[in-house]
């Protein structure tokens, strides 16, 4: 069995969901914009990826019609190119990483793209399909199957006995790495800037207007962040059926609603 390398990658910058820079981009043009620069950086012809496969937790939408595909189209490859799009909610990207690896080792394809994305302002908001969304059949087996993030996160507090406290310490050095980090440029040679148009809403006039944009580094994040701050966050969940009590998570310790994408070659 031979070897899968990963050969070069390439991303965006993380986008705040709904009102970062890439709150009216379609999936397909962040992920295409992506898998295009990180062909371009491997140094390859493009008709030799064989297979475009990408990750995406929530396929509908702008991300439904078999992503991985509109992917590869978007981003310049030729129609020889294969597509496929995994979910494996959380970890979708990884996992179509690995899907590809083991495609290379196994001898099924010499070279692919492989990566993952979300854009949740365009999935997560009034449009999104929520028509018997909810399996009645998975219910009655598996009363848990349906539980949100939120509180699947207080279950796993309650259970192993994580304390609020030290999900906040853990969030304050989180912020403070990445202030750093980005202080320092270590993000450069991965992020490719991204030129896009921005939905802007105005709150008091309900009007909704558009500006172009071009993203070059993480929004997300807030290197003003204090550890006191962190503290004096309520809790977002509170009231659950499985859990014993809701006091742990807060918008400043539990990860962040974005959208972005990220491809690489192997």
């Amino acid at each position: 069995m031979r070897d899968a390398v990963i050969v070069s990658t390439a991303r965006t910058p993380i986008g705040k969901a709904f009102r970062g820079a890439f709150n009216d981009t379609e999936a397909p043009a962040m992920g295409g914009h992506v898998v295009k620069n990180a062909v371009a950086r491997a140094g390859i012809d493009p008709s030799r990826v064989e297979d475009c496969i990408m990750g995406a937790a929530s396929q509908q939408g702008t991300q439904s019609y078999n992503l991985g595909r509109l992917c590869s189209v978007a981003g310049g490859l030729p129609e020889t190119t294969a597509g496929m799009t995994m979910d494996r909610q959380c970890s979708s990207g990884l996992m179509s990483i690995a899907t590809a690896a083991k495609g290379i080792m196994c001898n099924d394809m010499d070279v692919a793209v492989a990566g993952g994305l979300e854009s949740i302002s365009l999935v997560q908001n009034k449009h999104k399909n929520s028509y018997k969304a909810v399996s009645k059949t998975v219910l009655e087996i598996s009363p848990k199957a349906y539980i949100q993030m939120i509180e699947t996160a207080e279950v796993v507090a309650d259970r192993y006995g994580i304390s609020r406290d030290a999900q906040d310490e853990y969030s304050f050095q989180s912020q403070m790495r990445t202030a750093a980090a980005q202080e320092a440029n270590a993000f450069d040679d991965e992020i490719v800037p991204m030129a896009t148009t921005k939905a802007v809403f105005n709150r008091e006039t309900k009007e909704t207007t558009y500006e172009d944009v071009t993203l070059g580094k993480d929004e997300g994040n807030r290197p003003s962040t204090t550890l006191e701050g962190l503290q004096s966050l309520e809790p977002v969940f509170k009231d659950g059926h499985f859990i014993k009590q809701g006091n742990h998570i807060t918008a400043g310790n539990a990860s962040q609603l974005s959208d972005g994408a990220s491809a690489l070659v192997l």
